[in-house]
């Protein structure tokens, strides 16, 4: 898939939470990057780039305190080839996004990787 493409799913994954969120994701950037970094792996402690689909770096809001403020934006990477490896067709792809969008949400919101697997993001 072309990177332009790509970036079309990362939007309508954006696009298509709703409201009351998007309204929160202030100071949050999203990008679409092709693989992590060796230093994101080694914070997550993944073997390989292609076990990586995407990451939250930043403060969550829940662990912000009054003093939080004047900082670079958050931001949540999205990563492309680990994803379309993992994806036959679009469809895949378009569900394999927005699930990766929201996790990383979930993550600036506060939430662990334990509260998100209950809830069904994974």
């Amino acid at each position: 898939m072309k990177r332009e493409e790509f970036e079309i799913l990362v939007a309508e994954a954006l696009d298509t939470l709703p409201e009351f969120f998007q309204d929160k994701l202030e100071n949050v950037e999203v990008v679409l990057e092709d693989w992590p970094d060796t230093e994101t792996l080694r914070r997550v402690g993944a073997h390989h780039p292609a076990d990586l689909l995407g990451f939250y770096h930043g403060i969550p809001q829940t662990h912000r305190t009054h003093h939080y403020g004047l900082v670079l934006p958050d931001k949540i990477s999205i990563y492309r080839r680990p994803i379309e490896m993992r994806c036959a067709t679009v469809a895949a792809m378009r569900a394999m996004v927005a699930r990766v969008v929201r996790h990383e949400i979930g993550h600036h919101f506060g939430m662990s990787e334990e509260q998100l697997r209950k809830l069904g993001v994974y």
